[in-house]
């Protein structure tokens, strides 16, 4: 399926919230516990900078929004500029589909025209789909962080995977 990718503007965060709230329930993806609210996520929004930390919403041939990526700075320091957490995330509908592993590669060709040298990807260890999709594409496991999360009252770890791009 080709996919558009374009810079999101104001009015897609609502989308782009619905799609990520739409993640929530499984405890798969994000560590919110409860669906976040558009207000909730305008500084995030703010925070992406088309020419170094872009936020793209993906849009389908009938340029229906099916999903986004978001690169964001590790670590909020000057030093780690070149290095991006990346993530993805898809409309219900669109998962399962082998979208993830076009995106994820569409974002390794691109990541250097921002500067980027370094992709992680902060992944909960029993998220088995993601880190295959990552480990598929050469990333490799960088660090564990054991029963860091408390998700309906059970502890479970995070992974962070990582690649060299650049």
């Amino acid at each position: 399926m080709p996919l558009k990718y374009r810079d999101a503007v104001q009015n897609d965060l609502h989308k782009i919230v619905e799609i990520y709230n739409s993640t929530v329930a499984s405890k798969m993806v994000t560590a919110d516990t409860e669906p976040v609210s558009v207000d909730s996520k305008q500084k995030w929004f703010d925070e992406h900078k088309r020419d170094t930390r872009p936020l793209w919403v993906i849009e389908n041939a009938t340029k229906e929004i099916i999903g986004w990526v978001s690169f964001q700075s590790f670590y909020g320091r000057p030093a780690y500029n070149a290095t991006v957490e990346i993530s993805i995330y898809l409309a219900e509908q669109q998962r399962g589909k082998g979208l993830g592993k076009q995106i994820l590669k569409h974002c390794m060709e691109q990541a250097p025209a921002f500067g980027v040298k370094t992709l992680l990807g902060f992944v909960f260890a029993h998220n088995e789909p993601s880190i295959k999709l990552f480990r598929n594409l050469g990333f490799e496991d960088w660090a564990t962080l054991p029963n860091i999360a408390l998700l309906d009252g059970q502890e479970k770890g995070l992974k962070i995977l990582g690649k060299r791009i650049a």
